[in-house]
């Protein structure tokens, strides 16, 4: 008797189990969560899944301001048509000042520190992708381009900025073009020059790259531009800076990257 009434009480309980589980069916695929099954706020820093929303999000579009490479990242600072202006994180992108550029909507992100920058920005959107512009210009696989330099290409194709900055002084002072035109007499020796940055590239074999312009040189010739190397020192675009190093002829540093001239171990004083 106990044993068939213990039988009919776990009979009874499997078909209560089983009753509430086609209470709640799976829903279909696209339909909102409810209440009950929602789960807790997300805490993380990484991007989520977009909630259903009936209107698509706004991208972001405007003129590139500023640009730097770090960590993997391409960081972008964009100008709007309203003229707001904010900071955009991607994945590594070829990008230069002045590109009219349209990203996809992101994850905003406040006091945001970078590591491979050295930098906290107060508040930056960390973009899906890039929806237009930019270079289109494709990426060199060193391994398949050995005769090819996208370093020193990538330098050469820097636009000339419409300024004038004064010649350092001292005996080892020099101006851009002087870097070039004197690159053979001044190989493997201190310089100091004056320039405005107008490029950064970060965290590139463990280097930060600098361009600088002071007007001099000839954008035709290539000799208006000049890229300097430094392990920690770095500077804004925009930033009039006097560096000090060394200055080196036909810079070879594998794999297609070579440059007619170059300031290495440069120290940066704004």
């Amino acid at each position: 008797m106990k044993k068939s009434m213990f039988l009919s009480i776990s009979l009874a309980a499997c078909i209560t189990a089983s009753a509430f589980a086609l209470e709640a069916p799976a829903l279909p695929a696209g339909h909102p969560a409810t209440p009950a099954a929602a789960p807790p706020a997300a805490t993380s820093t990484t991007d989520t899944a977009a909630p259903a929303d009936a209107s698509a999000p706004v991208p972001l579009a405007g003129k590139v301001i500023q640009t730097m490479n770090g960590g993997g990242y391409t960081y972008v600072y964009l100008e709007q048509k309203d003229g707001k202006k904010v900071w955009i994180a991607v994945s590594q992108v070829p990008v230069k000042v002045g590109d009219q550029m349209s990203f996809k909507p992101g994850m905003e992100m406040g006091r945001f520190e970078s590591k491979a920058l050295k930098r906290t920005f107060d508040s930056i959107i960390f973009s899906e992708g890039v929806l237009s512009g930019g270079s289109t210009e494709p990426v060199l696989d060193p391994a398949k381009n050995q005769g090819v330099s996208p370093g020193s290409q990538g330098a050469l194709k820097v636009k000339a900025v419409k300024i004038s900055v004064a010649k350092a002084t001292g005996p080892n002072a020099i101006t851009v073009a002087e870097a070039y035109s004197k690159s053979a007499k001044l190989n493997n020796k201190k310089v100091v020059i004056r320039g405005q940055v107008v490029k950064i590239s970060t965290g590139i074999m463990g280097k930060n790259w600098i361009h600088i312009q002071d007007g001099t040189g000839s954008e035709k010739k290539k000799t208006h531009n000049l890229v300097c190397t430094s392990k920690n020192d770095s500077a804004d675009v925009g930033d009039v800076v006097t560096i000090t190093g060394t200055l080196i002829k036909d810079r070879d540093f594998g794999a297609g990257y070579k440059y007619a001239a170059i300031i290495e171990n440069a120290k940066i004083t704004k």
